[in-house]
């Protein structure tokens, strides 16, 4: 039996419920924590149950089915596993034999690939009624327009979210030691290197050129990367899995294994494996490097297959060859060295590939600080059992002298001014990057930069009046990005409380300009909200806000949106039976949001803020029932069902019944009737409370077989009439049994592609005395045997015509020569042809003969 951690315990429970309710839940959970033991649980707890599992390879699934048997629990046997891709190229009869009683996404932010996306949509278009389970690390997809997948896939039901910060922080996940170095510099040797050559000052030329080789003897005298995996790589025996940006790069440091990791194993083997999606060795590489237990160094290079999905328990620690300019394939790579339950520490080596790409890592700190500040707001301190981990910079000797070689090309500030005039003339302004140099070599935009922070006082310097009016003469704007973007959105702000009334924007509001003024307002509400305004929000900016009517708190504010809408419609209709797609004259979804707020105050909605006294109470006042939809239709459709069964005593009712209020009873009825004996499922849900209800009534929850009602019918018939001959048309009970008959037969004969009797079925056909013939054949073989008996009788056609009648005697002959024909033009079987030719017809001597012949 599959045992769960507590936190996925508690994912599990949630999922059911909000499966129940919803169908569609989905949890996020970062990688390590074993959020793939929740789906395999559900098919588990369901072993009745039709499970399409969809992933985005065989390699995740497989090795997530190791993990449950690794796990000491069996493998269930009622999942359909599909990649995402096989499913894109299945077609509509393909998808239509799936017949999944449950449908898990795994890793489900992949489904907003086109291609991909599409064949879900399919598949869950041809199942609504199939509960839909999401699993994923991520619901966002960074790279995609920010594309929430929960929302699209799952409106939004989330049964469990946790960050890769939350994780670490409640010690699901225990905290690595990060170390940050540096791969490559060479870029940024190139770079300096040309910007000293172009430099016109001579001094200024040698004092660069001096700190330029000056740092790189440093870098080639300092530790290297030999010695940072040596310090830091201290499980000599342990597995490693490195991460490469493609083939070439793999290969590229597949050269230097040796002399990198030569120290780490001090001289003993080093048992290298590769794994990427394109290597036909792929699978044999990535089974031997789990299961390799041998001495020595196991490494395993790996493209991007690792990705996702795959964790391997016993990992020492991983390496990333960066760049990845994925937040999610960033925080997946690094939950390779994670795994839940485990105490082991674990390192992660990050080798960035310049020195302007360091600490990546710092989102996943903000994460655990954002996590630590809620649980000491809500006083929930105990739940933290790391607040932090530990981060060894290697680099930060080298990111000296590159501040130092910065400064030494850096030229007069006199020069500079001439060059930022020259800019200005040409262009207009001084807006330029900060990485903008002149066609001369000068760093312009670092200047630029540099002198705005020392009027702003950030930095020390020498700036005085006359030097700040001449800048202001050639267009010099004082303020940062930061404060332009401020006043750029702020306007764009104003204009739309001008021209709206308001500034409640939705969070995907652009400006005709392009501004993303939407999500703009929901940064600044978070930020504010968190306590983390910063130098951006300064109290000055948060009145100016208050004044155009910012709205802090969008839940409470939505919240009286959506009872003032609802208090407008009960004015108008007397009732809150608001369909679920309904939407407001305001372009307000109130009829889900009644829906959630009967969630929340069910206790089913996960993470939601109760609904306080009062709220309740205005609900109240409207006639809010708290029942939900569906519980309110099946309790409709019971009370319809019992006044039934008072007036005939009885839940007999014929499929296509509608009573007097117009409620379609026998097909509400038929819902109920179990699709399958042994697994009890129906087309509704029916909780064991309904089943009480509807059994007091007699109801019968099992159908008649209807091949057994029709072999009934068979045996009726041949008590009443001796024999099996029913006429083609002949129906009884609603059962055409002629034509059943003759679709009997042609199936046992092979006729129906795909069909077939069983032996059971045969034999029950055969007591009831079938002719499995068709009525062709047996009026073939019935004139069969009456030429045969007139030959057996008079020897001859011409002895028998003097015996016997002649009008009976000619209609054999003519139809003895009439399948000689038929024969000759080989529409006869080789069965008939054989009887045929035990017929001797004595008119002109000859046979029929036994083949054919051309």
């Amino acid at each position: 039996m599959l045992e769960l951690f507590e936190h996925n315990r508690i994912a599990y429970e949630s999922a059911l419920s909000m499966l129940k309710e919803n169908g569609r839940a989905a949890i996020v959970h970062p990688t390590g924590t074993g959020k793939s033991f929740i789906g395999f649980k559900l098919a588990e707890d369901n072993p009745q149950a039709a499970v399409c599992w969809l992933s985005p390879s065989e390699y995740i699934f497989k090795t997530q089915i190791e993990n449950i048997r690794a796990a000491g629990a069996a493998q269930p046997q009622n999942i359909r596993f599909f990649t995402y891709a096989k499913l894109m190229m299945m077609d509509a009869a393909a998808i239509e034999d799936i017949r999944p009683d449950y449908i898990v996404l795994d890793e489900f932010h992949r489904c907003g690939a086109q291609m991909w996306g599409d064949g879900v949509q399919r598949l869950l278009a041809a199942y609504p009624q199939a509960p839909v389970l999401g699993l994923s690390a991520t619901n966002i997809r960074y790279l995609d327009n920010q594309r929430d997948m929960a929302d699209e896939l799952f409106d939004g039901n989330i049964a469990s979210e946790m960050t890769l910060g939350e994780a670490i922080v409640r010690g699901i996940l225990a905290p690595p030691t990060y170390v940050v170095s540096i791969y490559s510099c060479q870029k940024d040797i190139e770079r300096y290197q040309a910007r000293i050559s172009s430099a016109k000052n001579r001094a200024v030329r040698d004092a660069a050129q001096k700190r330029l080789d000056a740092l790189r003897r440093a870098l080639e005298k300092s530790e290297g990367l030999d010695i940072v995996f040596q310090k830091h790589m201290t499980n000599a025996n342990g597995k490693y899995i490195i991460f490469c940006s493609g083939v070439e790069h793999l290969k590229e440091i597949a050269c230097h294994i040796p002399e990198w990791f030569g120290k780490v194993c001090g001289g003993a083997d080093i048992h290298l494996y590769q794994a990427y999606a394109d290597d036909p060795g792929t699978s044999q590489a990535f089974a031997a490097f789990k299961t390799d237990d041998r001495q020595g160094l196991k490494l395993l290079l790996c493209i991007d297959m690792l990705n996702e999905g795959v964790h391997i328990d016993d990992i020492a620690g991983v390496i990333l060859f960066r760049p990845t300019v994925s937040p999610i394939i960033y925080k997946q790579q690094i939950g390779r060295a994670l795994s839940a339950g485990s105490r082991e520490k674990t390192v992660i080596i990050d080798v960035v590939n310049n020195i302007e790409n360091l600490y990546s890592v710092s989102a996943v700190q903000e994460e655990m600080r954002s996590v630590i500040d809620r649980y000491q707001i809500m006083g929930d301190e105990n739940r933290i059992v790391n607040d932090s981990f530990t981060i060894i910079d290697e680099v930060c000797d080298s990111r000296r002298l590159f501040n130092e070689l910065e400064e030494s090309l850096s030229a007069s500030w006199e020069t500079m001014f001439g060059h930022a005039r020259a800019y200005y003339r040409e262009h207009g302004n001084l807006e330029v990057s900060k990485r903008y140099q002149t066609p001369d070599g000068y760093s312009l935009g670092s200047w630029l930069n540099t002198q705005r922070l020392v009027y702003a006082g950030k930095i020390p310097g020498i700036l005085g009046k006359e030097r700040i009016e001449k800048l202001e003469s050639i267009g010099m704007r004082w303020k940062n990005r930061y404060d332009y973007s401020w006043e750029r959105f702020y306007q764009a702000l104003c204009r739309y409380k001008f021209s709206s009334g308001n500034i409640d924007i939705h969070a995907t509001y652009v400006t005709p300009e392009g501004l993303e003024l939407g999500k703009w307002i929901c940064n600044l509400r978070q930020s504010k909200n968190s306590g983390r305004c910063g130098y951006y929000l300064t109290d000055e900016r948060i009145a100016a806000l208050n004044k155009l009517g910012m709205i802090w708190d969008k839940v409470d504010y939505q919240w009286e949106r959506n009872y003032l809408a609802c208090t407008e419609y009960y004015r108008k209709h007397h009732n809150l039976d608001i369909p679920a797609n309904y939407i407001s004259e305001e372009g307000l979804r109130i009829g889900a949001w009644l829906r959630r707020m009967r969630k929340i105050r069910s206790g089913r909605l996960n993470g939601a803020a109760p609904l306080t006294e009062t709220q309740i109470e205005r609900l109240d006042a409207i006639h809010m029932d708290w029942l939900d939809t569906y519980t309110r239709q099946w309790e409709y459709g019971y009370k319809q069902a019992l006044a039934y069964h008072r007036e005939f005593g009885t839940l007999e009712v014929p499929a296509g019944y509608v009573n007097a209020n117009g409620f379609p009873l026998g097909r509400w009825l038929k819902n109920h009737v179990e699709v399958n004996s042994q697994t009890g499922r129906t087309a509704i849900k029916v909780t064991p409370e309904r089943r009480a209800k509807l059994d007091a009534l007699g109801f019968k929850w099992t159908a008649e077989d209807p091949w057994q009602k029709r072999i009934s019918a068979c045996e009726e018939y041949l008590r009443e009439h001796g024999d099996l001959d029913i006429p083609p048309n002949y129906v009884i009970d609603n059962v055409w049994l002629g034509k059943w008959l003759y679709k009997c037969r042609k199936t046992y004969r092979g006729g129906l592609e795909g069909k077939r009797l069983t032996e059971e079925q045969i034999s029950q056909l055969e007591r009831l005395g079938i002719d499995w013939r068709t009525p062709a054949e047996r009026a073939w073989s019935e004139k069969y045997e009456a030429a045969a008996s007139l030959l057996r009788a008079a020897g001859d056609i011409k002895t028998a015509a003097e015996s016997g009648e002649a009008e009976e005697i000619a209609s054999i002959a003519r139809w003895v020569a009439r399948q000689r024909t038929l024969h000759k033009q080989g529409k006869l079987s080789p069965e008939q042809a054989v009887k045929l030719n035990a017929l001797n017809t004595r008119q002109d001597g000859g046979r029929v003969p036994a083949q054919r012949r051309e």
